[in-house]
């Protein structure tokens, strides 16, 4: 059964992208720098094999999309179907690298994406999103890659939302640390 996943860099201080959020910096002013590791060796370059091995279809908020399009050329992951989470529906439409967009609300997006996951994993795209599906109960697992790096501000992960996050396996370190965690249903 597929599982919701947020896989998300963040900086020590806790951003998810950095200030200034636009069309020409769709991470913000030094956000890119939270993914560096990506191109690491060793621990981070299991991390980033496992990610990429999970994945069978995406939940993508709809800025995170309209930031997100031109620089991905289609969808997050070639081939693999998005659903973005918008109130404003549209069109669905297949992108450049053969990934198709749907556009539903919270619960449909999810439901629909997990669906199309089959037997792969769900994965979360937006820190605000991420916090309405903690807040929903949809939120299963959180993969955090914390990055060496301090943004001063920008985009805060899970900021006003609540729940419990209990550790899974033990945090592997490279460039970035990578951390599991399971979302405790209780605190729900």
């Amino acid at each position: 059964m597929s599982k919701v996943v947020l896989d998300v860099s963040m900086s020590l201080d806790g951003f998810t992208a950095g200030p200034n959020v636009r069309a020409e910096e769709p991470m913000g002013d030094g956000g890119e720098r939270l993914h560096e590791w990506m191109a690491g060796e060793g621990p981070d370059a299991r991390a980033f094999e496992e990610v990429n091995a999970i994945v069978g279809a995406t939940v993508i908020g709809r800025r995170t999309f309209e930031l997100g399009l031109r620089p991905w050329g289609g969808t997050p992951w070639p081939g693999v179907p998005s659903f973005v989470v918008t109130h404003r529906t549209r069109e669905d439409f297949r992108g450049d690298n053969g990934g198709t967009f749907a556009f539903d609300g919270l619960e449909a997006a999810v439901r629909r994406a997990k669906d199309a996951a089959g037997d792969k994993d769900v994965l979360v795209m937006g820190a605000d999103i991420a916090g309405q599906l903690l807040d929903a109960g949809l939120l299963d697992e959180v993969h955090l890659h914390l990055a060496p790096v301090v943004l001063g501000q920008g985009t805060g992960l899970f900021a006003g939302h609540l729940g419990d996050l209990i550790p899974e396996g033990e945090p592997a370190t490279g460039v970035a640390t990578h951390l599991r965690f399971r979302v405790g249903k209780s605190a729900l």
